[in-house]
C-alpha cells in the first residue's frame, strides 16, 4: 500500500506494538531493524518508541559480520526484518543474511520478525522467527493495541551505530 491514512498509521504501529509486547519486548529493551526503506520500517521504529524500547536501524542488505557486530553490542530482545529489499536491478534475500549474521553473533535475539514481500519469501526458523503479518493479525484478533508507555525525555530512543571504518562501531545514543 502506497499511503496510509493517520488512522491507519496508528492502527499498524499499535498493533506491531502489541505483537512486540507479546514477544516480551518492554520498556528499556532493543530492538534491531534490518529492513529496507519500506512503511514497515517505519512502523517498526515507532512501534517501539510506543512502548518505550530502544530501536536501531541497520540498513537491510549490510553484510553478515558487520550486522553480527551490532548485534552484539546493541544485545536486541527482537530483531525486525524483511524478506528482501528491492534494488534497480536486482532483489536481495535479506534473511539469510540475517540468519548468518545471527549464527556469528555471540548474542542471540530471543526472536525475528519478518515482513514477506512478494518478491522473496523467506524461510522462517520454527522457534525463533515469526511472520510480520500473522502477529500483527493476531494482536488485532484479540482486541490488543498497545498503549503508549511514558518515558522521560532523556530516556534513550534509538542507537545509531558509526561505520567502523576506524575500528569497532560505536553506538551513539
Amino acid at each position: 500500500k502506497a499511503k496510509y491514512t493517520y488512522s491507519e498509521l496508528q492502527d499498524e504501529v499499535a498493533a506491531l506494538a502489541a505483537a512486540l509486547e507479546d514477544l516480551g519486548v518492554r520498556k528499556g529493551d532493543r530492538v534491531i531493524l534490518y529492513m529496507p526503506m519500506i512503511p514497515q520500517a517505519v512502523f517498526g521504529m515507532l512501534a517501539c518508541a510506543r512502548i518505550g524500547a530502544i530501536h536501531s536501524v541497520v540498513f537491510g542488505g549490510f553484510a553478515p559480520a558487520e550486522l553480527a557486530t551490532r548485534i552484539n553490542d546493541a544485545k536486541p530482545r527482537v530483531i525486525l526484518s524483511a524478506s528482501c529489499g528491492l534494488e534497480p536491478n536486482r532483489v536481495i534475500a535479506y534473511k539469510p543474511l540475517l540468519d548468518q549474521a545471527i549464527d556469528i553473533a555471540a548474542h542471540k535475539p530471543e526472536a525475528v520478525v519478518v515482513f514477506q514481500r512478494p518478491q522473496v519469501a523467506a524461510e522462517l526458523k520454527s522457534g525463533r522467527d515469526h511472520d510480520w503479518q500473522d502477529i500483527t493479525d493476531v494482536a488485532r484478533s484479540h482486541g490488543r493495541k498497545a498503549d503508549c508507555v511514558a518515558v522521560n525525555a532523556t530516556d534513550p530512543l534509538y542507537i545509531l551505530y558509526t561505520s567502523g571504518t576506524t575500528g569497532q562501531p560505536k553506538g551513539v545514543v
